[in-house]
């Protein structure tokens, strides 16, 4: 009688563990593909602006510099987000970041304008601060840096990241993700303009013949956010995708019937990639000569602006949607493989500067994955996918409305409230960090930025009350580390 052999576990158990993080293949398919869509939009943003679109009414850059942003944008995605799942195994999603793309493209618009050389040479010589800034980070990682930075931030403020980022995506998807232009050129937004106004007859007259196409938007979006949450409620798998979907066809069909528009007009049939524009541009064409004319002072500048801001927007990113779910964090609190995660981001941002973008940051949209269920690295290799596919798939993401996109911002920003029920509101000297925090991270679009201020604002309150020694000597460091980029570089 021979003995009967154990079934071996199939290569998702092995590589990605997925009945010891207590979910199935399916879901992580399902979370991978929710965090695609809440942050598929930058394929179509991030080579709009660092090709200078969003500067200059034409643009400051080649088409075939944009074009060539655009395939490094979803390569560096794509590599990015399967180094942190298989060398995570966590649910994170890269890309590069929203921000940071922006200050990069405005700091070669003024670079340009001093140095003489033309946009595309500038923004190639900014590439290298970019490809210096992913080596730093990459040593601050292997040497655990970065995580003792993290254990500095103090648990009041910790408990505190994960809401001020739900914030932030509650204004990115009521402020700034929907923008309505009418036929003078004057651009509205859903939460300045249209729930700022003092009467519907005003921002009617001041839209014009855009005040259809600013209703439609806003019904989509409460139909999504709406829909997502009866879904979730009735516990159905994939809620904020299937809400997406309902609320992108309410918008196909109200756009086609009562504004009478082609819903599907910005479709494009070209599925055939120019490669060609990626190697000719930005596929490692560092221009270090044009470095030099930046000068050291403006460089060195540059890259402490870069490295802070990326490296506390990946601490909140992690910091925020790790600490919702127990089987990312270990009896300590602290995350689980945070080292893996830090080098996955620093791998990221030098891929994406070899291949010609702005830094590969770890996405806060990764929070709709994780709450669709995602809690392996399969969501990101799953993501990771979809990235590839839009190479030849990118007709098919321009169809999808922003309002669908914005709900599921909406959504995932309420639920990330709930840890502000561990925060202290007794004690003012560890509630007004958070509160500075909860306020100054939406309004100013960074994550990096909120933290900075509520450490330096628990660094000084500890100090004028005679708890100084409560304070980690390392968040001492970072708050004066804070203040000097905030008030002494430009």
């Amino acid at each position: 009688m021979t003995d009967i052999e154990e079934p071996k576990p199939d290569i998702f158990e092995k590589v990605f563990k997925i009945t010891d993080n207590g979910t199935t293949v399916r879901t992580e398919v399902l979370s991978g593909l929710t965090t695609f869509m809440a942050m598929a939009y930058i394929v179509v943003l991030n080579p709009y602006i660092l090709s200078g679109n969003g500067l200059g009414r034409n643009g400051l850059g080649s088409p075939e510099l944009k074009n060539g942003i655009f395939l490094a944008t979803c390569f560096s995605s794509a590599i990015a987000s399967l180094t942190m799942g298989f060398l995570a195994n966590k649910p994170y999603c890269l890309a590069p970041g929203m921000g940071l793309n922006t200050f990069t493209a405005t700091t070669v618009v003024s670079i340009m304008t001093v140095s003489g050389m033309g946009y595309d040479d500038t923004f190639r010589a900014m590439l290298c601060v970019v490809l210096i800034e992913g080596i730093i980070f990459l040593l601050l990682s292997i040497f655990n840096i970065r995580e003792k930075i993290l254990d500095a931030i103090p648990r009041s403020i910790r408990y505190g990241i994960s809401p001020s980022i739900g914030l932030m995506l509650i204004n990115i998807g009521f402020g700034s993700n929907v923008t309505i232009f009418n036929s003078d050129g004057e651009s509205f937004y859903v939460l300045r303009d249209f729930f700022g106004s003092l009467t519907a007859n005003y921002i009617k007259d001041r839209m014009g013949d855009a005040y259809g196409e600013m209703v439609l938007s806003v019904l989509t979006m409460f139909v999504g956010i709406f829909f997502t949450i009866i879904l979730a409620y009735k516990r159905i798998k994939g809620s904020v995708v299937i809400g997406m979907m309902i609320s992108s066809i309410f918008y196909w069909v109200f756009d086609f019937i009562i504004l009478e528009k082609n819903p599907f007009l910005s479709f494009k049939s070209d599925f055939l990639p120019k490669f060609g524009d990626l190697f000719g541009t930005t596929f490692f064409r560092f221009n270090f000569s044009g470095l030099f004319n930046f000068g050291w002072l403006a460089v060195i500048t540059f890259i402490i602006t870069f490295v802070m801001i990326d490296m506390f927007d990946t601490l909140g990113t992690t910091v925020g949607t790790a600490h919702r779910h127990e089987n990312m964090i270990d009896k300590a609190g602290r995350i689980i493989n945070i080292k893996e995660v830090f080098i996955s981001d620093s791998i990221g941002t030098i891929v994406g500067s070899c291949l010609g973008t702005s830094t590969v940051t770890t996405y806060i949209e990764s929070a709709s994955g994780i709450e669709a269920g995602g809690r392996t690295g399969l969501t990101a290799v799953i993501c990771a996918l979809c990235f590839l596919f839009t190479i030849f798939l990118s007709p098919v993401t321009s169809i999808i409305p922003a309002p669908a996109t914005s709900s599921a911002l909406i959504y995932v920003g309420v639920l990330m409230g709930s840890s502000l029920k561990d925060v202290d509101f007794t004690d003012l000297s560890t509630c007004v960090p958070v509160i500075i925090m909860l306020i100054t991270m939406p309004i100013s679009g960074s994550i990096g930025h909120g933290i900075g201020l509520a450490l330096i604002s628990y660094s000084i309150i500890k100090v004028c009350v005679g708890e100084s020694s409560d304070v980690p000597v390392v968040t001492y460091i970072i708050s004066v580390i804070f203040i000097i980029k905030f008030f002494l570089t430009y």
